[in-house]
């Protein structure tokens, strides 16, 4: 799996704020209308769009709309790219170069 750093930093900024750690952790129990995360957050309005829009773009949230209300559940392949951007980030290479600088 082959990523730009600009898709990277999209999927780590979603996990990087307190907030939008505990808007996951809400979303774990299924899907909730913004209603419900307003009722269950310290955040007003403006405070859970701004978060809900960067877990959106990054893929690990989906939102639909349903009147005036939007619903958000944590995104099955995006939780799935998220696992394994991490995985990819942080498994060493295991290629051995004959012309090692450091031997």
């Amino acid at each position: 799996m082959k990523t730009t750093y600009e898709e990277s930093v999209k999927v780590f900024k979603a996990f990087c704020d307190e907030k939008r750690l505990r808007i996951l952790e809400l979303l774990c129990d299924g899907e909730k209308c913004a209603c419900v995360l307003l009722d269950q957050l310290d955040l007003g309005q403006s405070g859970l769009s701004y978060h809900m829009k960067i877990l959106v773009e990054s893929g690990i949230v989906e939102s639909r709309q349903e009147g005036k209300w939007t619903h958000y559940k944590i995104s099955e392949k995006g939780s799935t790219y998220a696992l394994a951007l991490l995985k990819e980030l942080t498994t060493p290479n295991t290629v051995v170069e004959e012309n090692n600088c450091c031997k």
